[in-house]
Parts: structure tokens; C-alpha cells; sequence
């Protein structure tokens, strides 16, 4: 799912625009939801240090301590990968903008089609970012790969366990192996790892612990191959 923030200082907007992109994501099947919005920009900086944001729309001019793109700057910072939408009724701030790494600038009033326009370019670009994303099934359900702790095999189903919430998606291991990154690892019959998301390892137990505070087990099959590559990966010795 991909968590949507929005700033603005205008508050009868920011309550349109949230709406207008809840319609968008019903109306195309998008997996994403408005998951924050505020007024203040201290506020949405709070947000985004304790949780996980896909996609920030902010207003350039906002009647705070810090500008649309002050702000983006500071979020730049914590958020490299996210998708920036800036918005405001001053044409003149548009190349500045784009300095950020902006996905798209839409001006003022927000055009309902112009708005669907740009989320619809935003998800077919966040499917084809394979190194980023992973795409769990036809209806547009993505999740950040940086983001899942695990996969495990649950009959016929596969359960990506993320920090923030659990996907399901039918499927085997076979398909979606050439999608996952070389950081996913196999370690057991019903599961694949995260390197990047093991905070510990018991070779003797043969347990890991991840990140968020799961753990799996290493199957006998796999033990061998598996400390073989966590331990060229570097991360443990």
C-alpha cells in the first residue's frame, strides 16, 4: 500500500484533496489511502520520521515557520525514494520545485482530472520501479521491498510481512524470486528473508530475529547456503 501525506494551509482544500484522492484510488483499485494531513508543517515532519510515507503532496506557499519547499528539503533528507507532488496557484515557483526530485507540480485551483492524471502516471511508475517495489498481484497492490521483514509460505498463500502491516497474495516462491532483489534469501522451506531486516542471527539455534521482532527458523536444507551468503553480504560475522 502506498501512504499518501498532505500539506496545505488551506484547510477546505486539504479536506478536497483527500477526498478527490480516496475517489481516485476506489475508482482505479489502487492499493493506497491518505494516511496523514495538516496544516502544519512541523507536523508532517513528525509524521515522517515515525512512519512509512510513499507520497508527500505539499503546498508551496504555506502560511508557516516553513515554506512547501523548505520542508521538502528537510524530508528529502529522511526520504529519498518518495514521491514528491508539489501544489500552488504561483506559476513562478515551478522550475524552482523541481529541484527536489519532484514527480509532478499541479497548479492551482486542482483539476479532478489532472489530479487522477498525475496518481495514475505515479503508480505505473512505482510498479515498474522493480528495486523499489514489488507487485503482489493484478490490482495494483505494491509494497516497498525495503519494507517487508520477511515472506512466508502460509498453504497457498504468501504473506509479505512488512514493519507496518501483513499483504497476502496468492502465489508460489517460484514466481516471485526472480522479482526479489539478491538481499531476499531463502532460509527455510516456508520462508524467504530480508538480509537488509535481520537484526540477529543464532546459527547454533538456528533462529533469526528481524528487525520489527519476528523470527523464523533456518531449515537444515538451506543453513549451510544461507550463512554462506549473510556472511559474504557483510552485515553479520
Amino acid at each position: 500500500m502506498l501512504n499518501f501525506v498532505i500539506c496545505d494551509d488551506n484547510l477546505n482544500l486539504l479536506d478536497r484533496l483527500d477526498k478527490m484522492l480516496e475517489t481516485i484510488f476506489s475508482k482505479n483499485n489502487y492499493d493506497a489511502s491518505v494516511g496523514f494531513k495538516s496544516d502544519n508543517a512541523d507536523d508532517i515532519l513528525d509524521y515522517v520520521d515515525k512512519n512509512t510515507v510513499d507520497v508527500l503532496m505539499l503546498d508551496i506557499n504555506l502560511k508557516s515557520n516553513k515554506s512547501g519547499l523548505e520542508l521538502a528539503k528537510e524530508i528529502r533528507k529522511k526520504k529519498k525514494n518518495a514521491y514528491i507532488i508539489f501544489t500552488t496557484g504561483h506559476l513562478e515557483y515551478a522550475m524552482v520545485a523541481y529541484k527536489y526530485k519532484t514527480f509532478d507540480y499541479l497548479p492551482k485551483p486542482i483539476a479532478y482530472e489532472r489530479l487522477e492524471d498525475t496518481i495514475r502516471r505515479l503508480f505505473e511508475d512505482a510498479n515498474e520501479l522493480s528495486k523499489n517495489y514489488i507487485k503482489l498481484d493484478n490490482k495494483n497492490t505494491i509494497v516497498d521491498e525495503a519494507e517487508v521483514q520477511y515472506i512466508k509460505r502460509d498453504g497457498m498463500k504468501l504473506v509479505f510481512h512488512t514493519s507496518s502491516r501483513d499483504y497476502d497474495t496468492y502465489s508460489s516462491f517460484n514466481k516471485f524470486q526472480e522479482k526479489l532483489p539478491n538481499t531476499y534469501v531463502r532460509c527455510h522451506k516456508s520462508y524467504i528473508a530480508n538480509l537488509n531486516q535481520i537484526k540477529d542471527v543464532e546459527p547454533v539455534s538456528g533462529v533469526i530475529t528481524f528487525a520489527n521482532g519476528d523470527t523464523c527458523d533456518i531449515g537444515p536444507k538451506y543453513k549451510r547456503e544461507f550463512m554462506e551468503v549473510l556472511k559474504n553480504y557483510g552485515s553479520f560475522e
